[in-house]
């Protein structure tokens, strides 16, 4: 008889993420083969779990086509060499997508039905610009149900500085310098780097090259630089290039299992899931989706805000974090905050990202067995927002060391 089980993140492992485009280093890759070279490389670092025991593969992306289509689960766990018996599925929701495999899977090891199972995501921006392939229904606009503004993100992100004036441009902007800053010195210090799977990739020339680090970071980014950026969004805004996340190629993959895998093969996790949550907000502001879906995790949880630790928050938008932050009460440039900095600078492979949080959050519980518990969350697409809280397998109880 299956019986209700833990859920454990095992591991997890991402491919470096690359600058969209034709001057991007993966504009000659194949999205599918991100996500393969993601899986190989996990399966690799964690060669005690038998392949034929994975009991599914739930893979992401929000443009499920060409080639990050053909149900994406079953194609990468055949094409990264998984048993013919591994089944695999895709999974769909925008920027969550990735986030959606995890509690998918995690909702199916928790039940008892799986003991093992892969989760992450993919985007190749380049090759499927965010809603390029897509045909909205004419409904949305005729019947009012959504402003057509709501499709674009940088427009959401503007009607948020609407709603909430005291967040204003020049909050934002600190908040994207600093998280270049720290994903810089994170670079530096070699904490993001043994989580990345190098990627082979070949230019516009023929010439081949690896992918060993995050492309599009602007580690020189100053105040004074992001005050002069135009607005694109809207004549005389306030979210620019440099309080957004540029458009990104990646993929990302994680390793989740129930309590009897861990056992069964002496594993040790990096982070057990407490609770997760997503949310429906208005389109027209999707950017404020994680501060209900964080509450709902709260208090499935039986937690406070005041019980998190850690937070890994999508930076899809500064104006996004720190609307989160502001209504929490927490200040903008608390360390507990993206200490390794976020998307504004590695990028946001739309349904890659939710593992990449994960991946990072995993990271810091390592070093911090003073913290119990840590939230990723993020703003997703057509108003919604998605929470998962994990608890640290590190913790000790004693307070941190100065």
């Amino acid at each position: 008889m299956a019986e209700m089980s833990d859920v454990f993140f095992v591991d997890g492992m991402r491919t470096p993420f690359g600058r969209a485009g034709e001057k991007g280093m993966y504009w000659n890759t194949r999205a599918d083969d991100l996500v393969v070279k993601a899986i190989i490389g996990l399966m690799e670092r964690n060669g005690e779990v038998p392949k034929d025991r994975i009991d599914d593969v739930a893979i992401a992306a929000t443009s499920q086509t060409g080639d990050q289509g053909l149900t994406l689960g079953r194609t990468a766990a055949i094409l990264a060499g998984l048993p013919m018996t591994v089944p695999g599925l895709a999974v769909e929701r925008m920027c969550a997508g990735a986030m959606t495999s995890v509690t998918t899977m995690g909702a199916s090891i928790g039940v008892g039905m799986y003991d093992l199972a892969l989760a992450g995501g993919v985007e190749h921006m380049g090759h499927h610009p965010i809603g390029g392939n897509a045909d909205p229904n004419p409904r949305f606009v005729a019947e009012k149900l959504v402003d057509p503004g709501a499709l674009n993100m940088g427009v959401t992100a503007e009607r948020i500085h609407d709603r909430f004036p005291h967040l204003t441009k020049e909050r934002a902007d600190r908040f994207g310098m600093a998280s270049q800053h720290k994903v810089q010195a994170a670079y530096e210090a070699g904490k993001i780097q043994p989580d990345l799977v190098p990627v082979a990739v070949k230019d516009a020339e023929g010439a081949w090259g690896l992918a060993t680090e995050d492309e599009g970071r602007r580690p020189e980014t100053t105040l004074e630089g992001l005050a002069s950026l135009k607005t694109p969004f809207r004549p005389h805004g306030r979210v620019t290039a440099g309080t957004s996340s540029p458009l990104t190629d990646g993929a990302t993959i994680s390793l989740l299992a129930g309590s009897g895998a861990v056992k069964e093969f002496g594993l040790a996790p990096k982070m057990r899931m407490v609770s997760f949550a997503f949310a429906g907000v208005q389109p027209e502001i999707m950017g404020i989706g994680p501060i209900p879906s964080t509450e709902k995790a709260l208090k499935k949880a039986g937690l406070t805000i005041d019980d998190i630790g850690l937070f890994e928050l999508n930076e899809a938008f500064a104006i996004q974090v720190i609307s989160l932050l502001d209504h929490f009460g927490i200040a903008d440039d608390d360390p507990r905050v993206n200490p390794w900095g976020g998307a504004i600078a590695v990028g946001h492979p739309l349904a890659a990202s939710g593992v990449r949080l994960m991946i990072q959050l995993a990271a810091h519980f390592a070093e911090r067995p003073d913290v119990r518990y840590g939230l990723t969350a993020m703003c997703v697409g057509l108003g919604q927002g998605g929470s998962v809280i994990w608890e640290n397998p590190f913790f000790d109880g004693k307070k941190k060391r100065k």
